[in-house]
């Protein structure tokens, strides 16, 4: 780790992170679930809240991707995505649904806004609840342009967290 110039866990704690946090709604799959984490740790992300049916350490399937992230990243678990969302507006964070739905932004022409910034990513079959949508202030897509209409959510996160930061 030395020789990549990487944080250790304690100074990774104590650096100042990104105003984003990412929303899990429903994650089935563990393994998404540590992807999350390890991706957070990488982009020094604010936290993670976790919601409804998705995985919360410690579980081997987590650790398994996130490669102790679980031990670095902040998270929460929330019952419900709603209960999140209600948290979070609260603190005054933008509500950015990655989804593709009527009226979203593509990423490449979604504008970062000068607030925190909570982006949500829902199941993987179902995508975002429909009513977090609706609460959303703005849902971004993803450009694709093959024949498969969606990303793996972990590499969703991916491609949206580098875009929001580069």
């Amino acid at each position: 780790m030395n020789d990549l110039g990487r944080l250790s866990s304690d100074e990774f704690k104590a650096t100042q992170k990104n105003k984003i946090i990412l929303v899990l709604d429903n994650i089935r799959s563990l393994n998404n679930v540590g992807s999350a984490f390890r991706t957070s740790d990488a982009f020094l992300i604010e936290a993670i809240y976790l919601c409804g049916v998705t995985g919360t350490p410690p579980k081997p399937e987590i650790e398994k991707t996130a490669l102790g992230a679980t031990e670095t990243v902040s998270w929460k678990y929330f019952k419900t995505t709603q209960e999140a969302i209600d948290d979070l507006k609260s603190k005054g964070y933008y509500i950015a649904s990655v989804e593709q739905a009527k009226n979203s932004i593509m990423l490449n022409q979604f504008q970062k806004p000068n607030q925190p910034l909570a982006l949500v990513f829902g199941n993987e079959v179902y995508g975002v609840e429909q009513e977090i949508i609706n609460q959303s202030d703005a849902c971004i897509e993803i450009p694709q342009f093959g024949t498969k209409h969606s990303f793996n959510v972990s590499v969703s996160m991916g491609i949206v967290l580098w875009e929001m930061l580069r």
